[in-house]
């Protein structure tokens, strides 16, 4: 039995929304983000450790517009003088000077303190320069790793507040299966709940706009107190500010083992597909649809390759991504433009909460879109050029005398005519120049009539003299024959 493209693309379809609930219902039951109170137990005076991350030989990134360690100072005493405005809280700084400090000893001061909770403030870059979001790493041991998620979903809501992409709460884990970053392991060997403050990327051009300024750092500390604030339920007589009904609205969470939802995928997304909806050849816009799907963890990010996977956009966030509820929709649809008379080959890359990504298959053309900056380039010309015959047609039915038009190149152009002048103005000057001519030249003619005139005269007396002398020679012989010998 054969079976038809339609019928294979309603299979891979049911099955990918079989996939899609089945790990929508895993992520609602992990998270399980009811409210519920907030795990940790305290005593009526709550005491915080603020660790500015980095300091001394150790100045953190250098990628944003200073050093790293400099602005996790200005928002760690930011987010200590901020704090302490609340009632039955002591809070510490675990330095205020850049100076070098082993992560041992800073756990080492919380525990001295007897803190109930260690915050460490740093700002984050990647290798590529190519993520952007905020996160906070909690530990994977328990019952520290439910307080961390707990406060990390309160330290969420307020870097969504700001606007900033959320990356989530997580945990990462060495090979031997403890805990990665040091501070919270040596955090937890002393028992005191900790959790690292990722606020952004400083080196990535969506995130740098909350952080190029001193100010910038110093919001970030102010939101970072209003999370904690709001973790321990904290109050303010003095202004009236009361959080402890916050206290009581957190996610459930088991203090029995490691929250699934904080667990780092170590696999790539299960599925990854790209579908082309439509191709316009003419406006060169086209329309594809990705489907995508992760069994262990949300999907996080999206870009795409028009050239067969040399090069690719820029990451863009999953649409409709709610990362701490861990849901997603498993096909959206985006579209893109071609104005250059390409031929592209069309690739998806769908990336999961771990930054690791699956790659589509690719999608190619049988011919290539059109040229759209070409075609309006010509189409002008076209324009132009019919507007200038349009206009010598005209000219030359008004007043033909008043262009001048010759062949213009017989051998090479077939004989085309072409307008040399259009009514070309007779400057005054030369106007001037020729009546004085003309009148020269009348004046010359008078001369030379009034010379013949005067010659004609001449020879008219002359003749007039001549025929005189005649008549009296013709007298004196008349007269001899009238009178002979």
């Amino acid at each position: 039995m054969k079976v038809s493209n339609i019928q294979k693309g309603l299979l891979v379809r049911t099955m990918i929304c079989a996939v899609s609930l089945a790990a929508a219902c895993f992520f609602e039951a992990s998270l399980n983000v009811q409210a519920a109170p907030r795990a940790q137990e305290t005593g009526e005076r709550v005491t915080v450790v603020i660790d500015p991350g980095h300091g001394g030989d150790n100045e953190g990134t250098l990628e944003g517009i200073t050093k790293e360690k400099e602005m996790t100072m200005v928002t760690a005493l930011a987010m200590y003088e901020e704090l302490t405005k609340y009632d039955n809280v002591d809070v510490y700084l675990t330095h205020t000077d850049d100076v070098s400090m082993s992560l041992a000893d800073r756990a080492q001061f919380a525990a001295e303190r007897n803190a109930d909770f260690l915050f460490s403030i740093h700002y984050n870059a990647s290798v590529d320069h190519d993520l952007f979001g905020s996160e906070v790493w909690i530990s994977s041991v328990q019952p520290y790793n439910a307080y961390g998620y707990q406060f990390g979903w309160e330290q969420m809501q307020q870097m969504k507040e700001m606007g900033l992409f959320l990356r989530g709460v997580k945990t990462k884990l060495k090979d031997n299966g403890d805990d990665y970053y040091g501070i919270i392991r040596e955090s937890t060997a002393r028992g005191i709940p900790s959790a690292i403050i990722e606020h952004c990327h400083v080196d990535e051009g969506r995130d740098i706009p909350y952080c190029q300024t001193e100010e910038d750092w110093k919001r970030f500390g102010r939101e970072d107190a209003l999370s904690v604030a709001k973790y321990f339920g904290l109050s303010d007589a003095d202004t009236g500010v009361d959080y402890s009904a916050e206290a009581d609205a957190l996610p459930e969470v088991s203090l029995q083992s490691i929250l699934p939802a904080t667990i780092r995928d170590k696999t790539e997304p299960d599925i990854c597909l790209l579908s082309l909806l439509s191709a316009d050849y003419d406006t060169g816009e086209v329309t594809l649809e990705v489907t995508g799907t992760d069994y262990d963890c949300p999907m996080m990010y999206y870009d795409y390759s028009t050239d067969g996977g040399r090069t690719y956009s820029e990451l863009q966030p999953w649409p409709d991504l709610d990362i701490m509820s861990g849901t997603y929709p498993d096909t959206f649809t985006f579209s893109l433009n071609f104005t250059k008379g390409e031929q592209p080959v069309i690739t998806v890359r769908g990336y999961n909460q771990a930054d690791l990504f699956t790659e589509s298959a690719s999608i190619t053309f049988d011919k290539p879109f059109v040229d759209q900056e070409k075609a309006a380039k010509e189409a002008l010309e076209a324009s132009l050029a019919a507007e200038e015959a349009a206009s010598l047609e005209n000219a030359s039915k008004d007043s033909t005398s008043d262009s001048i038009i010759t062949m213009a190149d017989a051998a090479g152009n077939n004989g085309i005519f072409q307008v040399l002048n259009d009514k070309k103005q007779v400057n005054f000057g030369v106007f001037l120049i020729i009546c004085g001519i003309l009148a020269a030249l009348l004046l010359v003619i008078f001369l030379l009539y009034q010379i013949q005139l005067s010659r004609h005269k001449k020879r008219r007396r002359r003749n007039h003299n001549k025929n005189q002398n005649r008549n009296q020679s013709r007298n004196v012989s008349g007269d001899r024959s009238r009178h002979p010998r």
